[in-house]
């Protein structure tokens, strides 16, 4: 991995993980499709199961991989040890292996996930098939976010980002408040991320919230204004908010996705650990 920051910490989080958030990997050893699904910040894998139970479901043919971040399904001071690289750095290593066993790899993405998905394709875009991104998370979202290298060294925490959902009753299960200095990290990677945004040429779709309350829609626009890639797409999201992985709007996603890597794949020769080539525009 090329990317470093100075003040990464790679120290093992030592809590108990919270119920429900735990990896989750389904599918054969060897597949002609790898599909990696990432995570938020704040969040966890149970908010991205059910996109991957939709997917092995109808496609079981599918290696599917959904990764806990590192300090993530924790009490938020576990989350505080953590800093962009050893989040990337998992997924780095998901990708890794997952194309070492399949043919082509889809990437996909909730927030944050969208972001580290992105810096993926940045950094290997030999190695990734195709982008499903929803609400990305890339450049500053509120004025205050500004703050945060002052605000990270004089508060700790403040009160938890999780479950910005539309559907009553639905719940996402994250870290019980939003460390700063991870924040502050965070902060960091969005520069790293977007200014290589030209090194992205994997097919993509974008899915965006209508209304968000965490990420800003001015993300996706940068994301679909400054990638390389000719084949791209945006759908907006009418009946959800920011986790819209477990929102009104969840089934679109899935099957979209479903179809997307469908329509990319069958372009595409899937022979296992093979290259595959340029998706046509």
């Amino acid at each position: 991995m090329n990317d470093v920051e100075a003040d990464t910490v790679n120290e093992p989080a030592g809590e108990v993980l919270l119920p429900g958030t735990e990896p989750w990997s389904t599918g054969p050893a060897e597949a002609a499709i790898g599909v990696l699904l990432c995570h938020g910040f704040t969040g966890s894998p149970q908010s991205m199961r059910p996109w991957g139970e939709y997917l092995a479901e109808r496609h079981p043919e599918y290696a599917i991989e959904l990764p806990l971040l590192p300090g993530h399904g924790r009490p938020w001071r576990e989350l505080q040890k953590t800093r962009w690289p050893d989040w990337y750095a998992t997924l780095d290593q998901a990708l890794l292996d997952l194309r070492a066993r399949c043919g082509q790899v889809f990437l996909m993405g909730l927030s944050m996930g969208g972001g580290l998905a992105l810096r993926l394709a940045e950094q290997h875009p030999a190695e990734v098939a195709g982008l499903v991104l929803v609400n990305p998370s890339v450049t500053r979202n509120k004025p205050t976010e500004a703050l945060l290298p002052v605000l990270s060294k004089l508060i700790p925490a403040v009160p938890s980002i999780a479950s910005d959902i539309k559907k009553p009753g639905m719940k996402e299960t994250g870290t019980d408040r939003t460390p700063l200095k991870a924040a502050h990290s965070l902060s960091r990677f969005w520069t790293v991320v977007a200014a290589d945004l030209p090194k992205v040429t994997a097919p993509m779709l974008v899915l965006r919230s209508a209304e968000d309350h965490i990420v800003h829609p001015r993300n996706s626009a940068l994301v679909l204004a400054n990638v390389s890639s000719t084949d791209k797409q945006e759908v907006v999201l009418g009946e959800s908010y920011h986790v819209a992985t477990l929102d009104h709007d969840a089934e679109l996603i899935f099957a979209g996705s479903a179809d997307f890597v469908a329509r990319i794949g069958a372009g595409a020769d899937t022979t296992e650990g093979t290259t595959q080539p340029e998706a046509a525009s």
